[in-house]
């Protein structure tokens, strides 16, 4: 059995977000195969083109981070009908300068929740939109629209509710098997 590292991003750049604790929880569902890094981005300044030729620490230790994963997996709230603006500005700092994009042909999933009943519905289309983009293959299906609701997930990153837990168990586990197919295929660039 082949373990494939996984950087997760979290969208929200909130120590007490919904989104973290889904993460933390899909972390404890994953299958053994799947080991998990978590990508911070809370430290980066705004991305500008003028530092393409000299990036600054944060945005060399982004992407430095970003080789040493096989995949990665978003974890994403929607503010304002569109994914974070930190979570943005990381990707803007991941896929540049022009032809060092870390996320070429790395697998990725999106997945993200909110308290609203469409969970982060319009956010992960705009999110996917810009990985296609960055030319990041990723797991189309399942879509997983979280509807967080107070105690869905506890502060130890157990989820409450069986039919959720085996959603998201099942996610994941479709998420590796989506990683080893996608690496099988197209391995990564030397």
């Amino acid at each position: 059995m082949t373990v494939h590292t996984v950087g997760h991003l979290i969208g929200s750049l909130s120590k007490d977000s919904i989104n973290r604790r889904l993460a933390t929880a899909l972390i404890k569902l994953a299958p053994d195969n799947l080991t998990f890094e978590e990508v911070a981005i809370k430290d980066l300044p705004l991305y500008n083109r003028d530092l393409d030729g000299d990036y600054p620490p944060e945005a060399r230790a982004l992407k430095d981070h970003l080789s040493r994963v096989d995949a990665m997996l978003f974890v994403t709230p929607e503010y304002n009908r569109d994914i974070p603006g930190g979570l943005k500005n990381a990707i803007d700092w991941a896929s540049r300068p022009y032809g060092k994009n870390s996320f070429s042909r790395k697998p990725s999933a999106v997945i993200g929740a909110s308290i609203g009943a469409i969970g982060t519905a319009v956010a992960q289309q705009n999110l996917r939109s810009v990985l296609s983009f960055c030319d990041s293959p990723q797991m189309n299906s399942p879509e997983a629209y979280i509807q967080f609701t107070e105690g869905l997930v506890d502060d130890d990153g157990n989820v409450t509710n069986a039919e959720t837990e085996e959603f998201l168990r099942g996610f994941m586990a479709n998420f590796g098997e989506f990683i080893t197919r996608v690496r099988a295929v197209i391995p990564p660039e030397e």
